[in-house]
């Protein structure tokens, strides 16, 4: 074919010419293609997201069965990660993280927590074999509503000697309540605020106590002595005291902080002292809410009454709490008024309580059957 142009005659090869169908099937061949692939590369990102999802949710359904269980809802990137714990973990900033329960809590009279250092492994020995119940008598006792543990750190080199030893105490006797909180004698006051923040996120009780590891407690007569306070919210029970502001740097008890009592040779505002005292569910959980701000003192039992001060706290002078040791417990047992707590004042503690808190026991000590007949 030929076709005749002002310039001349143009050949046109009809074989490099593609028939009009074959062309009009290549488009539409192709269309279909382009439309296959894209919803392919849509669909992808949310097949994987809805698999993602499904996935966590079966293993939330996982975590989640079983008993005494609280759930702790952690934010991590754009979901959520679930936590389960069932054992006495320790729990950091309790007053900021968001916990679930799974069941009901159950509810003591209170949970007691003895104040230990690594140092007193025979001290705790000689508690144990006194007034504190060990193995199936301790998990009877907690069945009547009492929660008592030791209560301790861990050391400035965690996972050293000192906190191996706890351990492997703690694997005999199982009496612990451990603690994020660097064990030292001047920072009782922070231990203190760990220990109510702790015990109050692992247990609802109606009474928190704190008692040291060189002190002798008749538990039925505590719990009697409490459950008589249980209608008042804002409680504080203990020896209260006022003893003077020590200005002076290095004597025993000294407050480096003395110029905001006023002035030296001033005394204390009223407050229990730091043997044993007890305070309630809402003094306890108020210390836990604001830990960060309650303000520490160098001695741990003034720092407790600080925090109080501005509340309306009602302060209970029970004198029961600060026996002497015999013969002044013995008196008194034996006219009917059973101590406590009895302690000698000037140790600060039963003095040589490793050697003696056997012989308090058996002269002050209440009824053996006395806790386990007592109802709160």
């Amino acid at each position: 074919m030929s076709v005749k142009s002002r310039g001349g005659t143009v050949e046109l090869g009809m074989r490099n010419v593609i028939p009009r169908k074959w062309a009009l099937l290549l488009c539409l061949g192709s269309f279909c293609a382009g439309m296959f692939f894209t919803n392919w590369m849509w669909s992808m990102p949310e097949h994987q997201e809805t698999a993602r999802t499904s996935d966590e949710v079966e293993q939330m359904r996982l975590n989640s069965e079983g008993c005494n269980m609280n759930l702790v809802v952690k934010p991590h990137a754009n979901h959520s990660q679930v936590d389960v714990s069932n054992t006495e973990r320790v729990i950091k900033n309790p007053g900021n993280s968001n916990t679930i329960d799974s069941t009901p809590r159950r509810r003591y009279l209170m949970v007691i927590g003895i104040n230990t250092a690594f140092s007193s492994r025979k001290r705790r020995d000689s508690v144990r074999e006194t007034w504190m119940p060990q193995a199936d008598r301790r998990k009877k006792m907690e069945e009547k509503g009492i929660i008592i543990r030791f209560v301790i750190g861990h050391s400035s080199t965690s996972g050293g000697i000192l906190d191996k030893a706890i351990e492997a105490e703690e694997k005999l006797h199982g009496d612990f309540l451990r603690l994020d909180h660097v064990e030292g004698y001047l920072e009782l006051s922070g231990k203190t605020k760990t220990y109510f923040s702790t015990a109050v996120a692992l247990w609802d009780a109606e009474f928190y106590v704190k008692v040291d590891d060189d002190v002798h407690v008749n538990l039925a007569t505590l719990g009697l002595t409490l459950a008589r306070h249980r209608m008042k919210p804002w409680v504080y029970i203990g020896c209260m005291k006022s003893g003077p502001v020590l200005a002076q740097k290095g004597v025993r008890y000294y407050e480096p902080e003395y110029w905001k009592f006023g002035e030296v040779g001033n005394k204390y505002f009223r407050h229990a002292t730091g043997q044993l005292y007890a305070i309630s569910n809402d003094l306890a959980t108020y210390i836990s809410k604001n830990r960060d701000v309650l303000h520490k003192f160098a001695n741990e039992d003034v720092s407790l009454g600080s925090w109080f001060i501005g509340l309306d706290v009602d302060h209970i002078d029970d004198r029961r709490l600060c026996c002497g040791t015999p013969p002044d417990c013995e008196w008194k047992a034996q006219a009917g008024n059973i101590c406590v707590a009895s302690f000698d004042w000037r140790c600060s503690g039963i003095c040589r309580s490793v050697e003696r808190m056997m012989e308090v026991h058996r002269r002050c000590g209440e009824d053996e059957n006395a806790l386990w007949s007592s109802t709160f």
